[in-house]
């Protein structure tokens, strides 16, 4: 058997603007930009992509950040209704986020933040949340950052079209409707970053959105190594969790793992 694959761990991340690094002087802003490309041919047809790019100001009266962020896959998929193998989508979702933090002292700070998110393979098709709360930077030194957030948000969004089986016999599949619904939640994020050595960095943020019909987790760990002042070589990890999902074969969890090439300017 005889196979073909051009595979992945690389990709271009394409600067936007000429901001600096971590070198920067305090209160400029800074950013990053990575992304990942895989591409499987031969017996097996495959193609993903994944692209994100982050910016962040602090100085000594507001830390802000932004981010935006997109996944997309194609694959060969065989048709449930004809049998036959087609090269599908099975991966689209792309995500922005902002922060805007106002410090009461050198650790306390009241934060706003808004998301939001459009995924056609969720169970939400799109999500979105603003939120108030307060933040506070329980540790940072030249190695370690641990900060916490929490507040009271407001989230609108829309639950996919799912199946479920009718009352018939036998049972035949039904397709309902999705609708948009929204809520009160409350919203937590925590974030750990520690240089473990001068070239390797670990990070790891946990967002939590938890509301009376559906609660709502994802955590982004990553390992970063750097190869020159600009450019590193990323693995992360990302785990998404919905506790209130219907419909046949719909999952609560959705993971991914990457390997980028990441730059920083």
């Amino acid at each position: 058997m005889k196979n073909t694959l051009l595979a992945s761990a690389f990709l271009l991340a394409l600067p936007l603007s000429a901001f600096a690094d971590d070198t920067t002087p305090k209160g400029d802003w800074s950013g990053t930009g990575e992304a990942g490309l895989a591409i499987a041919s031969g017996n097996t047809k495959s193609q993903n992509i994944n692209a994100k790019i982050a910016f962040k100001k602090e100085d000594d009266q507001w830390k802000d950040n932004f981010y935006l962020t997109g996944v997309r896959n194609k694959a060969s998929v065989v048709n449930a209704t004809t049998g036959q193998s087609q090269y599908d989508t099975t991966a689209n979702r792309f995500e922005l986020g902002a922060s805007a933090g106002y410090k009461l002292d050198e650790r306390s700070y009241i934060v706003g933040a808004g998301r939001y998110e459009h995924d056609d393979f969720s169970p939400y098709r799109w999500q979105g949340i603003v939120s108030l709360g307060y933040g506070y930077t329980l540790l940072k030194t030249s190695t370690d950052e641990l900060s916490f957030e929490v507040g009271p948000g407001y989230k609108r969004f829309n639950r996919a079209d799912y199946t479920i089986l009718d009352n018939s016999t036998p049972p035949a599949p039904l397709l309902v409707r999705g609708g948009v619904d929204d809520e009160i939640v409350g919203r937590g994020l925590v974030h750990y970053k520690h240089q473990l050595t001068e070239t390797t960095a670990f990070e790891d943020t946990l967002l939590a959105e938890v509301g009376a019909d559906n609660k709502f987790y994802q955590n982004d760990a990553g390992v970063a190594v750097k190869v020159s002042s600009k450019l590193a070589l990323k693995v992360g990890y990302q785990v998404r969790h919905n506790t209130d999902v219907v419909g046949i074969g719909v999952k609560k969890t959705d993971q991914l793992l990457t390997t980028n090439l990441v730059y920083n300017f």
